[in-house]
């Protein structure tokens, strides 16, 4: 009796023995189980939030779109990101330090209410972001206190050579959102960081006017400037590019003095114009903005 018991005993042990690998094993299994799903997981967050940024960046409008649907738009407290976007655009210190010190509310009464208008007529003429619209349109006041120019008139060529696209490059090496020809002009962007500046939107703004200025000076009127602008300084013709940009200064002038102006008027394409690359090696009178040697 006694040996029967031992040799249960026995059988029990080898088949509790032999139970413990295989538990392991489904544990082992589950685990990877799970750490699979969780990296599945983590690549479709991923890819999510990397289309959710292209999306953003095609249409920056849904941004805006979402902040007013949000209950606390009107409350929320929009200086932090206005203040990141500041420093992302390098703007100058005083206006960044007025919207860190007055708050949202003062810096929209800061930038006057033809700013304002400009600012909101422009980002839904050409789908720009509203913060966006805000800083572009802030630096371009910046530059045209400096060049001594029309800030309207700045505007008006950004928006027929960019559409305020700061990232636009011509095949002929057009930068940024006054197309400015970077390599003819690499000497202005020495106080910018040097020729990598070229893309940022403040450097790009100060310089292209600072190139406006002197052609409209060269050329003896705005149009002629324009005309030396755009490359066609040899030309008989500029292509209508001298028009385009008058027209939409005209609108803007408009903007800014209150009158209601349809933004749905069909805006002129990307000043990527056949004078401009007929010119890719033309005299340096002809390139835009080019000073003789």
């Amino acid at each position: 009796m006694n040996n029967r018991r031992r040799l249960a005993a026995l059988v029990g042990a080898g088949q509790s023995s032999l139970q413990f690998p295989v538990l392991g094993e489904v544990n082992l299994a589950t685990l990877r189980r799970l750490l699979a799903a969780a990296r599945h997981t983590l690549m479709a967050l991923g890819l999510a939030a990397i289309a959710a940024l292209a999306l953003m960046f095609v249409r920056p409008e849904l941004l805006d779109d979402l902040k007013a649907l949000s209950p606390f738009s009107e409350e929320a407290d929009d200086a932090p990101g206005m203040l990141a976007l500041a420093d992302m655009l390098e703007l100058p210190a005083q206006a960044q330090a007025s919207g860190a010190s007055a708050g949202p509310a003062a810096t929209t009464v800061a930038l006057g209410k033809e700013q304002q208008r400009v600012t909101g007529w422009l980002a839904k003429r050409y789908r720009i972001a509203g913060s966006a619209s805000q800083m572009l349109v802030g630096a371009a006041y910046e530059a045209a206190g400096e060049a001594k120019l029309d800030p309207l008139l700045i505007l008006a060529v950004m928006a027929i050579e960019s559409r305020f696209n700061p990232f636009a490059e011509s095949a002929v090496g057009a930068q940024g959102l006054m197309q400015v020809m970077s390599k003819v002009h690499h000497d202005k962007f020495s106080d910018h960081g040097g020729l990598s500046a070229a893309l940022n939107p403040v450097a790009n703004i100060r310089v292209g006017a600072e190139i406006l200025q002197d052609l409209i000076r060269r050329g003896g009127s705005v149009e002629a400037g324009l005309k030396l602008y755009v490359g066609a300084g040899n030309l008989d013709t500029d292509g209508g590019y001298a028009g385009k940009v008058m027209a939409e200064h005209a609108r803007l002038k408009a903007v800014a003095a209150g009158k209601r102006v349809p933004t749905f008027t069909p805006p002129q394409p990307p000043a990527e114009t056949q004078v401009r690359e007929a010119k890719a090696d033309p005299e340096p009178a002809t390139v835009p903005g080019a000073e003789p040697a």
